[in-house]
């Protein structure tokens, strides 16, 4: 492994670190709490019965969930590379289930007003009308809200929330869960195993192509809460979906937790196009498990956008399991004071002709951490397989930092792989030009992230394209000086 590290030199005064926060206001508010059914505090096998009796789950998935507490107490947190921030986590002072014991609502209609109100303020509704072919509004630890256009149901199409999934398509989901991330993967998926509420669950039969993305929302209101939602997609052969997620929390002074898994299906010659955007607040640990398997010529896409928390580890893996499939990670992400940004992405090349890219972009501000993480396994009685990995960062102040460790393990001599890293700083010079052509410093500022962001920003649909690039400009302006 490398790292590469820079924390010196500066080149801006601390006080610029403001130029480049990000607007999290957007989503900083809350609702006074109305909830039917509340777990209480802390973990223990009363807590998964309380969970498993409002759901009125089978027993088989009852019995899942209290095999999984059993791994989540074994296992220790995780020290031989994490931060040691994943100590201040204290699990018993935190609230696992929050609902109101309503079935999701198909239309925005039925919602009650204070839920209604919140997407609305995040813009929801207006995208659904305006570009997707389905929603999902998670709000605490259900959903709230959940449709799907009428001719995609006739497809045969199925966009439901997890605990729906379970319940009425038993037969298409229990093969799958946690086949791609098994209970014991580590000690956080162990975690929402045993607790895990929400999530969608999507399954595309043979030959459809979806032409406009599904969205899932996941908003968190409550404080002392963690969210964990799973999320099980399932594309068959030839069928192709985009699938984006947002998430917002206000901010508290206490910790909020969110831990999701994620498990992607991608059959012979099908594409999955997972799309992200969290936009978390500074007091949020963000630790999430994603990965997709991919069959014989088919790709799996992560296109990542991480910004807020206090700490996120994330490290999206796609396993090619059959021959010619390929693996995408995308990456953006931002580390500003009291953040870290642990990011990156696994790559397991398992058939022959698989081929792997990744692209990791981060910008670290203030006293910010940004740091990629990533693993390349070729073995060696594969023949042609193929792996990028490009590793970019800018610093933006004297006490930024960022780190780089890719782990790329090729085995035997019939395969191509490459690596690029770089690290960069916003230079003096750069500023001054701009202007002296009459750009104010965050405007300046501005210019220089997007444009080291520009050729990934354009991977997001436009909306998200544009909003990520506004919530840049408008923080820069009238922040400096």
């Amino acid at each position: 492994m490398s790292a590469y590290e820079m924390n010196e030199d500066a080149v801006l005064d601390d006080d610029t670190k403001d130029a480049i926060d990000i607007d999290r206001s957007v989503g900083d508010f809350t609702f006074p709490e109305n909830h039917k059914y509340d777990a209480g505090y802390g973990l223990s096998q009363d807590t998964v019965n309380y969970i498993s009796d409002v759901k009125k789950e089978k027993d088989w998935i009852r019995e899942f969930r209290h095999k999984a507490l059993d791994v989540f107490n074994d296992k220790p947190l995780p020290t031989n590379w994490a931060t040691d921030d994943l100590k201040n986590i204290d699990f018993d002072a935190i609230r696992y289930y929050l609902s109101d014991g309503q079935a999701p609502k198909r239309s925005w209609d039925d919602v009650p007003a204070e839920v209604l109100e919140t997407f609305e303020r995040l813009g929801v509704p207006e995208q659904e009308r305006a570009f997707l072919a389905g929603v999902e509004a998670q709000y605490d630890s259900e959903a709230a809200y959940s449709n799907m256009k009428e001719e995609l149901t006739k497809k045969g199409v199925i966009f439901v929330n997890s605990t729906e999934g379970l319940r009425e398509h038993e037969e298409i989901f229990r093969p799958w869960f946690g086949k791609v991330i098994p209970t014991g993967d580590n000690k956080f998926s162990a975690l929402n195993s045993a607790v895990f509420s929400g999530g969608s669950f999507i399954y595309i039969p043979k030959g459809v192509k979806l032409e406009q993305p599904l969205q899932a929302y996941f908003r968190i209101n409550s404080e002392n809460f963690g969210q964990f939602e799973r999320t099980l997609i399932i594309a068959d052969e030839g069928a192709e979906l985009t699938y984006m997620e947002g998430c917002t929390a206000p901010k508290f002074e206490t910790a909020t937790l969110h831990s999701a898994v994620v498990e992607l299906v991608a059959m012979k010659d099908a594409k999955i196009q997972y799309i992200t955007v969290q936009n978390w607040s500074s007091n949020v640990f963000n630790l999430v498990t994603k990965r997709g398997v991919a069959h014989e010529n088919a790709e799996i896409r992560w296109i990542d956008c991480n910004i807020g928390s206090r700490l996120t580890m994330k490290y999206p893996g796609v396993v090619m399991k059959g021959r010619k499939a390929r693996g995408e990670v995308i990456s953006i992400a931002l580390a500003s004071d009291g953040q870290e940004q642990d990011t990156g992405a696994k790559m397991i090349h398992a058939a022959d002709e698989t081929t792997s890219n990744v692209v990791s972009k981060s910008i670290s501000v203030g006293k910010g951490r940004s740091t990629y993480r990533g693993q390349v396994h070729i073995p060696k009685h594969l023949k042609g397989c193929k792996n990028n990995t490009e590793c970019d960062a800018l610093l933006i102040n004297a006490n930024s930092r960022t780190d780089t460790y890719p782990a790329i393990t090729v085995r035997g001599n019939q395969h191509a792989t490459q690596h690029e890293a770089s690290v960069s700083q916003v230079s003096e010079e750069m500023l001054f030009y701009m202007q002296q052509r009459g750009i104010s410093e965050g405007e300046a500022m501005s210019l220089a992230v997007n444009g080291f962001i520009n050729d990934l920003a354009r991977e997001f649909p436009m909306e998200y394209s544009v909003e990520l690039k506004r919530l840049i400009e408008l923080e820069m302006e009238g922040s400096v000086g």
